[in-house]
């Protein structure tokens, strides 16, 4: 006897609801429907390729086995997609015509500092910086993709955001983002159902632009989609930039396919400055302090700090310091007793509260009034929960203590707030890079004060 479809499936789906997660099964499970039944295989429509590949993958030997089992019968089991109602997309009216809605681009978190005009080129990213500003001024045309890779603190992110300030300047719509954000944005789309938008965002923008790419290797379903947008794009001749650790070859796990792809354009490499390029950026970083230095101390500083951008930045940040407090001129011999005094073994007092207020206030561009309010908005919200959870991390400061300094506040307030920041920050990369960077600038007004 034929038994139905959608019935079959739906038993299925009792039994596995058991014996999976719950938030598997609503990613995963809850949208799929028995279509129709081909001798003894299942047909099972699912809502994208995405959940395709990862119940393939995942959960295929126990759905065999469930349906077997329910069917007192072997049963396999196959995928098709389901057809979307025809009203789906969302419309706008204009002039009585329904047109689809455009996708929306949120203004790109680019860092003011990270422009081409304070790059300094050297010998090791002079052809980095070249292809670079190629793609910013003729986007889709000279290199594309232009892949970029180096060690950590190089310059690569830096170069990323330096096109894209370029590019909005010159009216162009951008996505900047980075590898982990694009997988979570992808699983978020498939909670939510709303792939088609997720689609249009990122196979439509003037230029894509993502940042550590290595962290796709071993996401399947992620390069699946990476391997399409990517397709999507080039053959829109839309900028693709791409930035890695290592080269397309040298990623673990990443498919072949994408490997060719990346292939395709430019890749550049840029590789730890030279003595002089060192001493350049110092240079240029004490301009940009408005402070004096020897360039004797210049080269004490650049020959100890070799492979590292932001260690040769930070040493001279620490140098400063150490000059300001002792009110001795920057010169070789205080650049060995400063860098000497300020061991990163020796224990150092915690941040003040008060310390951390100011950083947030200065990053967030709000006054301490607002952040200290009982107002609920985001954009004071957001803050002000990031300021407890610094507090609590960096400060040690108990709830009752970060409650007083925020207003007043309750402790179980407080410890709503730092709870959530702490799981944000596991698993949503805005918050993780909103700490960091608010982690980084603690540490340097501690340097400076």
């Amino acid at each position: 006897m034929q038994q139905d479809p959608a019935q079959l499936w739906q038993s299925a789906l009792r039994y596995l609801r058991q014996h999976v997660s719950e938030a598997n099964y609503q990613t995963w499970l809850a949208d799929t429907e028995g279509v129709r039944v081909d001798g003894s295989t299942l047909i099972i429509g699912t809502r994208s390729e995405f959940v395709t590949e990862w119940l393939q993958q995942r959960l295929r030997p126990l759905m065999v086995r469930t349906l077997t089992d329910i069917a007192d019968r072997p049963m396999e089991v196959a995928f098709e997609p389901l057809r979307a109602p025809a009203d789906d997309s969302p419309l706008l009216q204009r002039g009585g015509a329904a047109e689809p809605a455009g996708p929306v681009y949120p203004r790109p978190r680019l860092h003011t500092r990270y422009v081409f005009d304070t790059f300094i080129v050297g010998p090791g990213n002079h052809l980095a910086f070249a292809a670079a500003e190629g793609v910013a001024d003729s986007p889709g045309t000279l290199h594309n993709p232009l892949f970029l890779y180096g060690a950590v603190g190089l310059g690569k992110t830096h170069l990323l955001q330096g096109i894209g300030h370029r590019l909005v300047r010159a009216g162009r719509q951008i996505t900047y983002i980075s590898a982990e954000q694009f997988t979570n944005d992808l699983v978020t789309a498939i909670q939510q159902r709303t792939q088609e938008e997720f689609r249009a965002r990122y196979r439509s923008a003037d230029a894509l632009l993502i940042d550590d790419i290595q962290f796709v290797g071993g996401k399947e379903a992620t390069q699946e989609e990476l391997f399409h947008t990517f397709n999507s794009l080039y053959e829109a001749e839309r900028q693709i930039v791409i930035t890695s650790d290592k080269s397309p070859v040298l990623i673990p796990d990443l498919e072949e396919r994408l490997k060719s792809r990346f292939e395709w354009g430019m890749i550049a490499d840029i590789q730890a400055p030279d003595l002089e390029t060192r001493v350049a950026i110092l240079r240029s970083k004490a301009e940009e302090q408005r402070v004096r230095v020897n360039d004797d101390a210049l080269h004490v500083i650049a020959r100890r700090f070799t492979s590292n951008i932001r260690e040769l930045e930070g040493s001279l940040t620490r140098v400063v310091a150490y000059a300001r407090l002792t009110g001795e001129p920057i010169e070789p011999a205080l650049v060995q007793s400063a860098l000497a005094s300020l061991d990163p073994t020796e224990p150092r007092l915690p941040p003040s509260p008060e310390a951390i207020l100011d950083v947030v206030c200065r990053y967030f561009e709000i006054d301490r009034e607002a952040l200290l309010s009982k107002s609920r908005e985001k954009r004071v919200a957001y803050p002000r929960q990031l300021a407890m959870y610094l507090m609590r991390e960096l400060a040690h400061r108990s709830l009752a203590e970060i409650g007083q300094t925020l207003g007043g506040r309750d402790h179980s307030t407080v410890h709503h707030g730092w709870s959530k920041m702490e799981r944000s920050v596991q698993v949503d990369p805005e918050t993780k890079r909103d700490i960091a960077t608010l982690r980084e600038l603690v540490e340097r007004a501690r340097e400076v004060a």
